[in-house]
């Protein structure tokens, strides 16, 4: 009876485990089949979701890495350009410094040398002075325009004192009138007239080139009368156009006007200062006996 009920307890427990079905091993095929896709398709998604992170992440290096380029190729780009602008300022501060530099002197009034070397030791022999200080000089030289049509026309006085200052090498000055006269229609204050007074370097040169250089142009030229002496020792002497120095260009004057030199020197004596102009080339007219 027992090996009976044992035999039939143990054909239930087989049965029933035959019903159940056994897992499977984990190193078994089909189990590992069914279990691959999901997994497959699990993985793949994340690797999807990894990989546009990881685009995005290149992507952002790469265009980080290019802007630095960019930024490196902009620093450099602008160093080069602030050393080409240093290195033009450092030649315009150059060229700026040579036309800073002081020009060459101008030479010396050869007639001031004539009078030094010349002139001064003949007047000592001749009128036996003393003292070296004794011997006339020339002082100054002063050029005046008067211009009676400046009432009427006030723009002549420009076109005088363009002309006079480029004789005399010095900017003149306009001269006004000191009274009021009605006959004239003069009133007190209005210009009329130019003047420049020379003293120096720049007596010399106008001295020098009035004797050498304008005397000579005017149209028959005979020499300088001896009656222009004031009896102090000072000589006048009236040029009657601005055209016979060089310096003056015939189309760019509006009219040809005439203007009075006055040579101012430190003689006592009329015989003096003929003496010192004579010597220092001044082409009076010769006196015949």
């Amino acid at each position: 009876m027992e090996t009976e009920k044992r035999n039939e307890k143990q054909a239930e427990g087989g049965a029933q485990r035959q019903q159940r079905a056994p897992r499977a091993p984990k190193g078994d095929a089909a189990a590992q089949g069914n279990a691959t896709p999901a997994a497959e398709s699990k993985g793949g998604q994340q690797r999807a979701e990894r990989q546009p992170k990881a685009e995005g992440a290149a992507q952002a290096k790469g265009g980080g890495q290019q802007q630095g380029n960019r930024g490196q190729q902009r620093g450099q780009d602008g160093a080069q350009a602030r050393g080409v602008q240093q290195q033009g300022a450092r030649q315009g501060g150059g060229q700026a410094r040579e036309s800073r530099a002081p020009a060459a002197p101008p030479a010396p009034p050869r007639l001031r040398d004539r009078y030094r070397n010349e002139t001064v030791p003949a007047l000592v022999r001749e009128f036996q002075y003393k003292n070296s200080m004794q011997v006339p000089r020339v002082t100054k030289i002063t050029l005046n325009v008067g211009l009676g049509e400046a009432v009427a026309s006030p723009k002549v006085i420009e076109s005088a004192a363009r002309d006079i200052t480029t004789i005399a090498g010095q900017k003149a000055l306009v001269t006004k009138a000191r009274v009021s006269i009605a006959t004239f229609k003069l009133r007190a204050g209005m210009p009329i007239g130019v003047s420049v007074t020379l003293r120096g370097p720049r007596m010399w040169y106008f001295l020098d080139r009035l004797i050498n250089v304008a005397l000579p142009r005017i149209r028959d030229f005979r020499g300088i009368e001896r009656g222009g002496f004031d009896g102090r020792g000072n000589f006048s002497l009236g040029l009657k156009e601005q055209i016979i120095f060089p310096e003056i260009e015939f189309n760019q004057i509006d009219k040809i006007r005439g203007f009075q030199v006055t040579v101012v020197t430190s003689a006592k004596t009329d015989p003096e200062a003929l003496r010192l102009l004579e010597l220092l080339g001044m082409p009076f007219v010769k006196v015949t006996a």
